[in-house]
C-alpha cells in the first residue's frame, strides 16, 4: 500500500495516529479547522496565479503544475516539480503561513517525501526543495535534502504499512506533551 506524506507526518508525530485512523477508521476531522480551509483555498488560488511563472532566481528552467506522482511506497500530489538549470529536480510546496526564521518538522518531512516521489518518477536527483510562505510575502526558503533523509522516508512508508496490514498496535510518542491536544487522548492507552 503507497502512503501520502500526511501519514508519515502523522506516524512521526506519534505512530498511534496511523492505527487509530487507519486501522481503527476513526477520522481526526481536521477538516473542520478554519486554517486548515483557508490554507487550501490560498494554496488553490497561489498554483492558478503560478502557472506561467518560472522562478529564474533559482536556475528553474521548467516547471511542472500541480503533480500526482506515486510508487510503490508514497503517493502524493506536489505544488511544484522544478526541473533546474544543473540538470537537478526540486519540489516546490507553498505554504499558508508565516516564516518564522525556522522551517517546521513537517514542512521539511513533506518536501523530503515528494523528492522520493519525483526522483523514481522523473528519474532525476533531488538535492534540495523550497517553500513558499504566504503569509510572508510569498517568501521562499531552499530546504537541502539529504540521501540519509530520503532513505528514513522509504523506511517509514514501510513502517506504517506494517502498522495499517497487520493490525499492529505500536507504542505511542515518547514525547508525552503531545497527548494533550491530540484528537486520540480520550481512547489511546497510555
Amino acid at each position: 500500500m503507497s502512503v501520502t506524506p500526511s501519514h508519515i507526518i502523522e506516524y512521526l508525530y506519534c505512530p498511534r495516529f496511523t492505527y487509530y485512523e487507519y486501522v481503527l477508521c476513526i477520522p481526526q476531522y481536521e477538516e473542520r479547522h478554519y486554517k486548515v480551509e483557508r490554507g487550501r483555498k490560498l494554496h488553490d488560488l497561489k498554483l492558478e496565479q503560478n502557472k506561467e511563472y518560472l522562478r529564474k532566481r533559482i536556475g528553474v528552467t521548467e516547471k511542472f503544475t500541480d503533480q500526482y506522482l506515486a510508487n510503490e511506497l508514497l503517493r502524493g500530489v506536489i505544488d511544484e516539480v522544478l526541473l533546474l538549470k544543473d540538470g537537478t529536480m526540486a519540489p516546490l510546496d507553498y505554504k499558508f503561513a508565516k516564516f518564522e526564521d525556522r522551517i517546521y518538522e513537517t514542512y521539511r518531512t513533506q518536501l523530503e517525501c515528494y523528492a522520493v516521489l519525483i526522483e523514481e518518477n522523473f528519474q532525476r536527483s533531488v538535492k534540495k526543495g523550497f517553500l513558499v510562505y504566504t503569509r510572508s510575502s510569498n517568501k521562499m526558503v531552499e530546504v537541502e535534502i539529504s540521501e540519509a533523509e530520503k532513505q528514513e522516508v522509504r523506511d517509514i512508508c514501510k513502517r506504517v504499512n506494517e502498522i495499517i496490514l497487520n493490525n499492529y498496535f505500536p507504542k505511542a510518542t515518547k514525547y508525552k506533551q503531545r497527548c494533550i491536544g491530540c484528537t486520540y487522548r480520550n481512547i489511546c492507552v497510555k
